[in-house]
């Protein structure tokens, strides 16, 4: 080894129409616009791959995203710069306006159907399930959870999780749904297999035609929209009211509103809607 393979590999700072080039890339590609601000965020998400495929500037790795070949790489730099943080029972008040007003609802003449529209590493479905599955019967409800982001599905299918993750979860739902690991798995727990067998993960890209997911009772979108413009957002929710059950309900988080944005949803409580048309 030479003493120049020890010097670590300097990657240039992200130039101004760098930053503005990955903007366009990654709307056109997910409907996400990098506000002015996220050029620190672009740089530590990306710098790992300049330094893997041996680059010093983001020019040349830009170069790479979208050319035949390199189809692995478009996927990993869209998955590094679209993932979220999110953990369980994030907003619980969602949580607990299922439980004590949409569930008491439902009729049970056809099986409960939710959407985790941006469902990332899992956790927000899985507390979804957990709720159901203290409602419902085990045949009477299923979960629909899509991510644009491969990498975060992978992880969500495995449902193997760090014990620290767990500080959210109510202490009985925990002791019921969740399997404490051994041996090399001793600091994470495993989402109980029934769990497991009723939520189904698949990708897609929301900016996208949607596929054939069937009627919805319920739609989570939660923390996704602030990163689109009102365009997309407009197109975006008209499409998917459209698999949304008449009197179904459609959740984001506290930090969005639909406002404005289709009249065939009333607000119910601050974030939650409801479809009335």
């Amino acid at each position: 080894m030479t003493a120049n393979a020890l010097i670590p590999r300097v990657v240039a700072s992200l130039k101004k129409n760098e930053f503005e080039w990955i903007s366009r890339f990654l709307y056109e590609r997910t409907g996400i616009s990098l506000s002015d601000g996220k050029q620190a965020m672009v740089m530590g998400r990306l710098d790992k791959r300049l330094r893997k495929r041996g680059l010093n500037n983001y020019s040349d790795y830009f170069n790479l995203l979208g050319k035949p070949g390199y189809e692995d790489e478009t996927t990993v730099a869209i998955d590094l710069l679209t993932t979220n943080e999110t953990y369980f029972f994030r907003e619980p008040k969602h949580f607990e306006f299922l439980k004590t007003v949409v569930y008491p609802q439902h009729d049970k003449q056809h099986k409960f159907r939710i959407w985790s529209a941006a469902s990332s590493s899992g956790e927000e479905a899985y507390t979804i399930a957990m709720t159901l599955a203290e409602y419902f019967r085990e045949d009477g409800w299923e979960i629909l959870g899509t991510d644009i982001s491969t990498q975060v599905l992978e992880r969500a299918v495995r449902a193997l999780y760090p014990m620290a993750a767990a500080e959210k979860i109510p202490t009985s739902l925990l002791k019921k749904y969740c399997l404490k690991g051994r041996d090399e798995f001793e600091d994470f727990f495993l989402i109980d297999q029934v769990l497991r067998s009723k939520v189904r993960f698949q990708s897609l890209n929301l900016i996208e035609p949607l596929p054939e997911i069937g009627v919805l009772d319920v739609i989570f979108l939660r923390n996704v929209m602030i990163y689109f413009d009102l365009e997309t957002k407009r197109k975006l929710v008209q499409r998917m009211i459209e698999k949304l059950r008449p009197g179904g309900y459609f959740f984001i988080s506290h930090s969005e509103t639909l406002n404005g944005l289709n009249s065939s949803l009333k607000m119910v409580s601050p974030s939650i809607y409801q479809r009335v048309a």
